[in-house]
């Protein structure tokens, strides 16, 4: 006899509430509110097959609400993901389990996304979707599921949720589903006391089809999913649900959010809920009923690797699904590079890394670009790009519009699908919006980069809001994050080359200002061991300068006049920090050297230097906000000069 599906709910619910109370830590509130919701799409619509987490052709869940974990993992467990056992489910929250506070990605299988900072994944399910359209287009019937996501009242608040739904509308991406756990909850208490918008207008207003359900009627429900399956835009589904429903007393309670329920109400809870069951024991008609759905995908999955066996396509769909860069990814890049040290062009970095692209972008098919409506200052976009957009979502050039923090929450979901390598741009000092999903692609280790142009006060003449002096030192700061800051053409196209070899998010910080060329030679690349000599002293060093991107050339300059003088000098160039740290120490001590003077040379502020100069080096530098006049002005009066550098030199060598 079929089990009803209150009592599989009621399974999610008492395991959401067993294992916060036993954490004294957690959130039941939500999880026992959308526990109907998402059992009627586990069982009955959601594509997947708990024995085979990594099915390339699976939807993809997500838990915005991320704060809900034990949604999540009541639901992995129950459907039998091997990973997710009961003793996880004991050990909620606790340290070496899987069942961490917040969803993990990497961390417990089934998890899509790291969810938890609201509204991300929301915008990073955004990305998933664009990334399966993409891939249909290229691969076919290969490519064909959905995105669901879960979001509350929080995730919808925040100004992350406005860029990523009018992008998903505007881009019609009609696989993608946003169940709305519709609560007027927050853990202030009621959201109305902060909110008074009409979310279904809103969705509306973005292009999306919207409809209203009870979150607590499973034939409703069903309709409302099945509804949505047939749509030709993104649908949101505002679900009715009453937040710690099951929970007795506190059923409703507004300030049920983050509340770990006591002994005796968790006893009320169980009467009203009728489940007499031990904590952490499920009975076996209903968890042999959670396991049937968790197997209920096999059939599909197993048609699906027939599909790809017979396809000429297959070779190249796993190449790509697996993130493998193809055959011959760099040889016109490194020919690139090969004439760039020959002929030794002037330009800002910027545009050596457009003509980088020129050169990866037709060899990586992978490679899907973008810019934040800077286009044409990021130097992002390649000959031959077409925009992804409807209904060809072929196209490798997404049109983001001045939504930088939707654009990296999108380009974290599209790495994550797996299958695209995204990147785009805008000015650096906007990362400062784009920064919350930089950081969390950072944490999953997604293949991001994000493309900075417009990287220091050489931005000159739009002054000081448009002109980024903290933000090397504050990215620089962030763990797994690879920071590339190249001098000239031959060390911006390796550092694309990097980027591109990376496990996890790179960022290029690149100049608007033409710089001249440093390097004259090709090979080995050196900017892969982070930081390196660039030019040696005439005999025992006296003083290295170090500099990074557009203050090479300075630092050069510089060392030619304290050579010219008898001071033996030498530069060297630290295009990515990350990789340098990550080098054997005997190389760190050869590079950084052992000369009595050091001082560090970047248009930015001098946070972080410390670690190639010491606490007494000297720094050559931004000590404050910039100004409005051309750059080279501005260069100038900030004393970031070839004559300023040299003169700290003698000025530290008088003291040493």
């Amino acid at each position: 006899m079929p089990v009803a599906p209150l009592l599989m709910a009621n399974a999610i619910r008492a395991l959401s509430m067993d294992a916060v109370h036993k954490a004294r830590s957690g959130h039941q509130g939500m999880p026992l509110g959308m526990a109907d919701v998402a059992t009627v799409l586990w069982t009955k619509f959601l594509k997947y097959d708990a024995s085979a987490p990594d099915w390339a052709d699976r939807d993809r869940f997500v838990l915005s609400a991320g704060h809900g974990s034990m949604l999540i993992y009541s639901l992995l467990h129950l459907t039998g993901f091997k990973a997710v056992t009961m003793q996880q489910i004991r050990d909620f929250r606790q340290w070496g389990s899987n069942t961490a506070g917040h969803p993990e990605y990497g961390h417990t299988p089934g998890v899509e996304t790291t969810t938890g900072p609201l509204g991300q994944g929301l915008a990073t399910a955004v990305g998933m979707a664009m990334a399966e359209r993409h891939l249909a287009a290229r691969f076919g019937d290969l490519v064909d599921h959905r995105t669901w996501v879960i979001a509350g009242d929080g995730c919808l608040m925040e100004g992350v949720s406005h860029e990523a739904i009018s992008l998903a509308g505007r881009l019609k991406l009609s696989k993608l589903t946003v169940l709305f756990d519709d609560n007027n909850t927050t853990i202030d208490g009621a959201a109305t006391i902060s909110e008074t918008g009409d979310q279904i207008a809103r969705f509306k207003a973005a292009g999306w089809a919207v409809k209203a359900v009870d979150g607590h009627d499973y034939g409703k429900i069903a309709a409302a999913l099945r509804w949505a399956t047939r749509q030709d835009r993104p649908t949101m589904i505002a679900c009715k649900t009453l937040i710690s429903k099951g929970a007795g007393r506190k059923e409703g309670d507004v300030h049920s959010h983050g509340y770990a329920l006591f002994d005796d109400e968790i006893a009320d809870a169980r009467q009203a809920m009728g489940w007499s069951s031990e904590p952490f024991v499920v009975p076996d008609d209903i968890a042999a009923a959670w396991r049937k759905a968790g197997r209920k995908g096999g059939r599909a999955r197993r048609a699906w690797r027939q599909k790809l066996a017979a396809s000429p396509m297959k070779t190249e769909f796993e190449r790509a699904m697996a993130g493998d860069l193809p055959a011959g990814a760099f040889e016109r890049l490194d020919a690139h590079i090969a004439e760039a040290a020959k002929l030794k062009p002037a330009a800002a970095t910027r545009q050596h890394s457009g003509a980088a692209l020129e050169h990866l972008v037709p060899a990586i098919p992978e490679m899907v670009g973008g810019s934040a409506d800077l286009t044409g200052s990021n130097n992002t976009i390649v000959k031959g790009m077409t925009p992804f957009d409807t209904p060809d979502y072929a196209g490798r050039y997404v049109h983001y519009g001045v939504r930088e923090f939707g654009m990296a929450a999108a380009m974290n979901g599209m790495a994550l699908h797996g299958g695209v390598i995204p990147y785009s741009g805008t000015f650096f000092v906007f990362s400062d919006y784009s920064r919350p999903a930089i950081r969390l692609g950072a944490l999953m280790g997604a293949r991001v980069i994000h493309v900075m142009t417009h990287d220091s006060i050489g931005v000159g003449e739009d002054g000081p809001t448009h002109q980024p002096v903290e933000h090397l030192a504050a990215v620089r700061a962030m763990p797994n994050l690879k920071v590339f800051r190249p001098a000239d053409a031959v060390e911006t196209a390796e550092c694309w080359r990097l980027a591109l070899e990376a496990k996890g998010p790179s960022l290029m910080a690149l100049s608007r200002q033409k710089v001249p060329a440093v390097r004259g030679e090709a090979g080995e690349s050196r900017s892969a061991r982070g930081a390196y000599e660039r030019a040696a002293a005439s005999g025992p060093a006296k003083v290295t300068l170090f500099a990074s991107g557009t203050e090479v050339s300075v630092a050069v300059a510089a060392r030619e006049a304290l050579e010219a003088e008898g001071v033996p000098t030498r530069v060297v160039s630290t295009p990515c920090w990350e990789l340098f740290e990550a080098q054997p120490k005997g190389y760190q001590d050869a590079v950084i050297g052992k000369a009595p003077v050091r001082i560090a040379v970047e248009a930015a502020v001098r946070m972080g230097w410390d670690r190639f100069i010491g606490v007494d080096g000297g720094f050559v530098g931004m000590h404050g906000y910039g100004a409005s006049a051309p750059a080279e002005v501005l260069y100038k009066e900030f004393g970031i000069t070839a004559e300023a550098v040299a003169a700290l030199a003698r000025q530290k060598l008088t003291s040493a």
